[in-house]
């Protein structure tokens, strides 16, 4: 499975203490999306301390506006106030979706926890339709956690 593959890759990009934090979160961006074929756009979004909202981190993809998203709207907003995964298999049947792109047919949003808090996630889109698995969710949560670890 290509998941296994990669987990030791995300360890070893985590661990290079030499790079800024940044610079391991694009490494992992870049990896995510070079590896597994329907992660089209891999971004990190980041909690702003002084409001409910969150702030684009590293990414690769398309270029996007979304820069920053207030706590409930869209598909992040809403992981930031739930704190759970969030994984849509078709974003036109979303009410609160934000499109980034008109390619984009399905979205997985997981959070990232630092001593019980939720201070940000990984967010994957997917121009395929319906594509990511509980073994996706899985592996996110893995890198999440060792994201946390970093941070």
């Amino acid at each position: 499975m290509i998941f296994d593959k990669l987990k030791p890759e995300v360890e070893t990009i985590i661990s290079n203490s030499n790079k800024s934090i940044n610079k391991r979160l694009q490494d992992i961006c870049k990896l995510l999306e070079n590896h597994i074929e329907y992660y089209n756009w891999v971004g990190f979004y980041f909690r702003n301390e002084k409001k409910e909202e969150l702030i684009l981190g590293p990414y690769v993809g398309e270029p996007t506006d979304h820069t920053v998203i207030p706590f409930g709207k869209g598909i992040c907003g809403q992981v930031a106030v739930s704190n759970k995964n969030f994984v849509v298999p078709d974003v036109s049947a979303q009410d609160n979706y934000i499109a980034c792109s008109i390619t984009v047919k399905a979205e997985i949003v997981i959070p990232i926890f630092v001593n019980g808090e939720n201070i940000g996630q990984i967010d994957i889109d997917s121009n395929t339709p319906d594509p990511f698995t509980e073994a996706d969710e899985r592996f996110l949560e893995f890198v999440c956690k060792k994201v946390a670890g970093m941070l």
